[in-house]
């Protein structure tokens, strides 16, 4: 079973460190992590996607409820929300393969963000699946670099508290 969480903290330092901390001496496992401001500077949003048995996955929940520094903790199933990941990935290319990477890039929805004569810089904003198969689809050419984020998520509109 796979959860995620979204999480309001203070934006102080060590929030973070403490909130990992919690993951790790009770050896939750943390699939994906993303961290940034709100839209007031004091407050930040945690984006956590873990997986395990369902009483492990309500346990985090209790558990980040507990820390002083957690606002407000809301869980969401996959299926309930619309999350994103951003990759950039640096490939190197060449005349043979060229029309390839760019083929494949208009199918993925991809966008090529930097160039060179060798290289290219691609930048994929999808689901984390689909961020996947598009590295898979890029297997035969040589992949150089690849930097990714973690996952973002908000509630479906039909399914989100307002």
């Amino acid at each position: 079973m796979k959860k995620i969480y979204s999480v309001l903290v203070e934006n102080r330092s060590g929030v973070l460190c403490k909130v990992a901390g919690l993951f790790s001496r009770r050896c939750f496992n943390i699939d994906s992590i993303a961290v940034g401001e709100t839209d007031d500077p004091e407050v930040s949003c945690m984006t956590i996607v873990s997986s395990g048995h369902p009483t492990t996955m309500e346990q985090i929940e209790k558990q980040l409820n507990k820390k002083l520094d957690v606002i407000k903790v809301k869980t969401f199933s996959e299926e309930k929300s619309i999350s994103r990941e951003l990759m950039l990935i640096k490939i190197k290319y060449n005349k043979g393969n060229r029309r390839d990477v760019m083929d494949i890039c208009t199918v993925m929805d991809a966008k090529i963000v930097d160039m060179s004569k060798t290289h290219m810089i691609i930048q994929v904003c999808d689901i984390p699946e689909r961020t996947a198969l598009f590295i898979k689809m890029l297997q035969g050419i040589s992949i150089v670099e690849v930097a990714r984020t973690g996952t973002l998520a908000l509630q479906k509109c039909a399914e989100a508290d307002v």
